[in-house]
């Protein structure tokens, strides 16, 4: 080869190189971005009279790991969202990372110690996701018991005027339905919920709840142009991608999720938490 053509091949190489580095950095630098807040309001059926409404703050996918969410970020992050000041923070599985490419992975202890820093006046409550099933669940939930939340798996509790159930992972199918709604009749009346990881629960409920809080999908965490989403990690593909949304009159949300899976980048998908009031239906007019 000619020099001049060596010289213009090693342009091309380098040119080539720092496009590369440009779009990895750019999907970092998404990834880290401040998680948008999204809201909603819901009225519910049966809703006590003279309760006031309740912010219900959903964080899903949180995936502790370098570089994106190290343990130190999400406490920040975790700080900030006190500020919303929420009834009641559901917290949808995946504390752990299972990333492929991480620059430093966490203990068990250390991905849930942050989670003591959430304060709601009805508490925190939490699910497993997949990623905690595949990593170590047992000393996940010890650390998440320890930081003042409670876990629930295939169980409920009542907060305030709500019964909350916890559908524990449908991916690696420790899930039951039967048992979370024996456990919501065994609390009595009142509005229900629930939150699970993975929102593919939603077809086969037993009957329908107020609301259901899930994450899992990341709503596509990488969306590309004319592509759209690579994968929403779920069965039935985009019908319960992202977002708030009715699937055969079952109200539920769907959060893209604070931290990243298997690569730490985001494109066209950012962070985000869900913000929803709940409280008494509307009056026909």
């Amino acid at each position: 080869m000619s020099a001049p053509r060596k010289r213009r091949a090693r342009v091309w190489l380098i040119g080539l190189l720092l496009l590369v580095l440009a779009v990895v950095g750019k999907g970092l630098w998404n990834a880290r971005a401040e998680p948008i807040v999204r809201t909603a309001t819901l009225g519910v059926a049966g809703w006590p009279a003279g309760t006031p409404p309740l912010r219900v703050l959903l964080i899903s996918d949180t995936h502790v790991a370098g570089p994106d969410m190290p343990p130190e970020r999400l406490r920040a992050i975790l700080r900030r969202l006190n500020r919303l000041n929420p009834d009641l923070i559901l917290l949808a599985g995946d504390f752990h990372s299972g990333k492929n490419v991480a620059t430093r992975h966490y203990s068990a202890a250390e991905l849930t110690a942050p989670f003591a820093e959430a304060k709601a006046r009805l508490g925190v409550v939490a699910v497993l996701g997949n990623h905690d099933y595949w990593f170590q669940p047992e000393p996940i939930a010890k650390g998440l018991r320890a930081a003042g939340v409670t876990v629930l798996r295939n169980g409920a509790v009542r907060r305030g005027p709500l019964v909350i159930g916890g559908v524990d992972d449908e991916v690696t199918r420790h899930d039951s339905l039967k048992r979370t709604y024996a456990a919501m009749d065994g609390l009595g009346g009142g509005p229900r919920i629930l939150v699970t990881h993975s929102p593919d629960i939603v077809p086969g409920l037993p009957a329908p709840v107020a609301a259901v809080f899930a994450g899992h999908t990341h709503c596509g965490q990488i969306a590309l142009p004319l592509i759209g989403a690579l994968s929403y990690a779920s069965r039935y593909g985009d019908r319960f991608a992202c977002g708030a949304m009715t699937d055969h009159g079952q109200k539920l949300f769907v959060g893209a999720g604070l931290g990243t899976s298997i690569v730490p980048l985001r494109y066209g998908v950012p962070p985000d938490v869900w913000l929803v009031t709940l409280g008494p239906a509307k009056v026909a007019e």
